[in-house]
This record gives structure tokens, sequence and C-alpha cells, in this order.
């Protein structure tokens, strides 16, 4: 049976590739991706087969990378994060019915989530909701509803795609529907360009994030009712500095989960 492989590159440098995920490029025969995530790597991989589509051409993208598989060919499809974080993981597995002789492998990858809060500090130290912003497959109805369930469970929330130029206010629209349950001053961030050239972190607060301009390089964090700013950072505290003095005014450390 061959072998397809579906494999997360990251947020885009080289670096911040996973091991696995760079010896499985250099074993592949033929790499398929979106053009901006091909030439990201194509320099580090020379004398592959490189197969592209532009935009909104995912299905015929992932029909490119079944048939070179199925041709016989080692084969990878390439999606920036991971492959399962609104890439082609999902697509994959449903197309691969029509091709019996191709087995998928899934190489995850770092997600814009996990990068950019790094590059932020610590935000996501406690419960966290990933939501996108693109209505392109998801009604705006839907979209609204779980910001305001993540809003009102009190989760740190991070927006993928919070902007475009058929979108340039969902990124308002969104900061005016967590405000009906966040205060004004509850804290925030955006990442730019995670992990290549002109990587820029700015912190707002949720009123001020409402007026700031951003694409769909930019992914936003938004704080929870706990999360502050130490020196600079983003901290969302877990509440290991409460437990350690409980567990000292109980007389000392017990066993059991946080």
């Amino acid at each position: 049976m061959s072998r397809l492989y579906v494999v997360g590159i990251g947020p885009g440098a080289y670096e911040e590739m996973t091991i696995r995920a760079v010896r499985t490029l250099e074993q592949c025969q033929v790499i398929v991706g979106y053009t901006v995530y091909v030439e990201l790597v194509q320099k580090y991989f020379p004398g592959k087969e490189y197969l592209t589509t532009p935009m909104r051409q995912e299905i015929k993208r992932c029909r490119l990378a079944l048939e070179s598989a199925e041709a016989g060919k080692v084969t990878a499809m390439i999606c920036s994060g991971d492959g399962g974080v609104y890439g082609m993981s999902g697509v994959l597995l449903e197309l691969c019915a029509d091709y019996p002789q191709v087995s998928l492998e899934m190489v995850p990858g770092v997600t814009a989530a996990v990068s950019g809060a790094a590059l932020l500090g610590a935000p996501l130290m406690h419960d966290f909701a990933v939501i996108s912003l693109s209505d392109l497959m998801t009604p705006w109805e839907v979209i609204e509803g779980r910001l305001q369930s993540a809003a009102k469970g009190d989760f740190v929330i991070c927006l993928y795609n919070p902007s475009s130029k058929k979108r340039a206010d969902y990124l308002r629209r969104a900061c005016d529907i967590l405000l009906q349950y966040r205060k004004d001053d509850n804290l925030c961030a955006t990442v730019k360009n995670i992990g290549r050239e002109g990587t820029c972190t700015e912190l707002y607060t949720l009123k001020e994030l409402r007026d700031v301009q951003v694409d769909m390089f930019t992914t936003v964090f938004v704080g929870n009712s706990s999360t502050k700013a130490v020196n600079g950072k983003l901290v969302t505290p877990r509440g290991y500095q409460d437990t350690a003095l409980l567990q000292v005014q109980d007389g000392g450390e017990k066993c059991g989960k946080y």
C-alpha cells in the first residue's frame, strides 16, 4: 500500500519544524502544498518534485497528493502549523475512500496558537479555545455563538483568520461580542508573521483591540479574567502558587492532580 504523509511544517521557519517533519520531507519524492507554504520549505528540500495550487483549490490539491501517492511516489502534503488544525488532514481522510491503495500518516506540527503564545509569554497556561473568524465554510452565526460561549466560559481565546480584504471588520465584530461579557481592560495581544521575517507582537486591551487592523498572517490572543502582564509578557495563572500555599498551610505536599 502507498503512503501519503500529511506534514505540519509549523509557523514557517525551518528551525521551528519538528525533527520528524524534517526527516519525513527529506525522504519524500513529491511535496504538495499551497503555493505560499511550498515557498517556505523549497530551499531546504532541493531536488524534490513540487506540486502547488493557490488558495481555494484545496480539493484539487488533496487529489494531486493522493494521485501522486497512488502512482507509487513517496508523497507529502504540507500544511502550515498542524495538518489537523484547520489543515488538510480531514479532507484527505474523507477523500481516501476514492484511493483505497493509499494510507495516510499524520506528522504533527506546531500550530499558531502554541508558537504565538511562546512569543507572548504564557497566555495559554489555563483552559483556552481556538476559533477561526473565517466564514468561508462556517456561517457567521455559528462563529458568533462560539465566541459568546467562550467569552461566557472565561476561556482564553485564540483567534485564527481574524481579517481579510473581504472581512475587514470581522475582528471588530468579534470584539463587540466579547465586550458583552468581558471588561474593557481585558488583556489581549496580536502576533504577526509567526516564525517568519517581520515577526511582531503587540499588547492591547480588549477595547483597544477593537480598532486594530490585522491580516490573515496575524493570530489574536484574548486573555481571560486572570490574565496579566508581567515584564511585558502575558501570563494566565493556573493556580500553582495558590496550591503550593495551601499545601504548606496543610502541613506538606499532597498527591493528586491539579
